[in-house]
């Protein structure tokens, strides 16, 4: 029998220190009910939980884990590197060799910063790009997740080219009212707000795949359009990386879709799995940061050594022929996903770029967030609980998108597979 008393206990424990007994939302699987597992442990392509459940793992603490967990080259790495004391607050070498590592890797990453977190590297990217310009307002696209700066946590308006609405409590209308809102995959909502605010908007802002949604590809010239609407209008145009970056190709999404951009943000595989962001971009925005230039930013614990090595091992070890695989192990997931689909009709969709992928549960094609809402939330709760219960750990969303790891291989993933074919014919028939 799945049993999860150790988890409930130690959530009930959790729930009297920690608000809603987590420490970001998500974790707290509101959803798709239930109690999340605490665990304890990973390797590899698998996590076991308090209660002694294994499960195939497609989080991977949220995309960072490209190697899989615990991988015995960056542990040895990391043990390597503690013996040398944990943080300076003053420069380091292997600071230097992540940034290099970064821009050899991403053709527009001209200069790096390193900082903690993907957060405070979005936070920043859009503080250059106002600084530049001089101006206050930039664009955002419903749907897509940059952080939990004030800047981000904006809702949509009454209408398609409406100022933005505060989405928590704690963001002032101020705040929101610089915050311009388009729709994904739709350059028109963009091509318009430019007309709206013309002169006004100093940077868009976007994922280059949108991950937090699940996984909804740009469609067409969707990206490129951008960067030429951003040039004409003298504004920046901004990556942010934190989830495609290193993923998806060698060079991330600025490599993988050829666009040109001034600014990038990252995060997740550049350290290895521990606390870490940079942004990135042309040498003329770079040096436009403090102590080169005016734009303030700092950070006490940014380039920490620990999470720094973590990083630079990993990135060593993601090879072109790393990604040969990813594309491979991720195709034949998407293969036998479709099988399943194409079999039972099923009223399902699927979406992947390299070796992120979601399955949408509803049948018609999926371009942006409004699609998403479409989806059956319910019965992505059901198929959630369902693979949980035989070993199969995905996230307890279906806004969220799957990550699969070099530790991941063919059985594997035909493993999961088998489960999902029973898990959706109990919710689906």
């Amino acid at each position: 029998m799945f049993d999860l008393s150790k988890s409930r206990s130690l959530l009930e424990r959790a729930q009297s220190c920690i608000p809603g007994g987590v420490n970001s939302p998500v974790r707290a699987f509101k959803s798709v009910g239930g109690t999340p597992p605490f665990i304890v442990k990973g390797e590899g392509p698998y996590v076991v939980d308090a209660d002694g459940n294994r499960y195939i793992d497609y989080v991977g603490s949220w995309g960072p884990l490209i190697l899989g967990h615990a991988h015995p080259d960056v542990l040895n790495a990391l043990k390597r590197v503690i013996d040398n004391g944990t943080s300076f607050g003053a420069p380091t070498e292997i600071e230097i060799i992540l940034a290099e590592m970064i821009i050899e890797r991403v053709p527009s990453a001209e200069m790096v910063r390193l900082v903690n977190s993907g957060t405070e590297a979005t936070m920043s990217a859009i503080r250059v790009a106002r600084g530049v310009t001089g101006r206050e307002k930039i664009i955002k696209f419903d749907g897509c997740y940059h952080g939990h700066g004030d800047s981000f946590l904006i809702a949509a308006g009454s209408g398609a080219l409406t100022l933005g609405e505060p989405d928590s409590p704690g963001v002032t209308k101020g705040t929101a009212a610089d915050t311009l809102l388009a729709k994904f995959n739709d350059i028109d909502s963009v091509e318009n707000l430019f007309k709206q605010f013309k002169g006004q908007i100093a940077c868009v802002i976007v994922e280059p795949v949108n991950g937090n949604v699940g996984c909804i590809p740009p469609q067409g010239n969707f990206l490129q359009n951008l960067r030429d609407i951003c040039t004409e209008n003298d504004a920046l145009l901004i990556f942010d990386e934190v989830m495609t970056g290193f993923r998806i190709a060698r060079g991330g999404a600025n490599e993988l879709f050829g666009v040109d951009v001034d600014l990038l943000t990252f995060g997740k595989v550049i350290g290895g799995g521990l606390p870490i962001g940079a942004y990135a971009g042309k040498k003329e925005y770079m040096l436009e940061v403090s102590p080169s230039g005016p734009i303030y930013q700092a950070g006490t614990l940014s380039g920490n050594p620990v999470a720094v090595t973590a990083g630079i091992e990993t990135l060593n070890h993601l090879s072109p022929e790393s990604y040969d695989q990813l594309e491979q192990l991720g195709e034949h997931m998407e293969r036998g996903l479709q099988t399943i689909i194409k079999t039972n009709d099923y009223p399902l969709s699927q979406h992947r770029v390299g070796s992120m992928f979601s399955l949408f549960f509803t049948d018609r094609s999926i371009r942006n967030y409004d699609d998403v809402k479409t989806c059956n939330i319910s019965q992505f709760a059901k198929y959630f609980h369902g693979l949980l219960e035989r070993g199969v750990y995905i996230a307890p969303s279906q806004y969220e998108t799957g990550f699969i790891s070099l530790s991941h291989t063919t059985r594997v993933i035909d493993e999961t597979l088998d489960r999902i074919d029973i898990v959706l014919e109990k919710v689906l028939k």
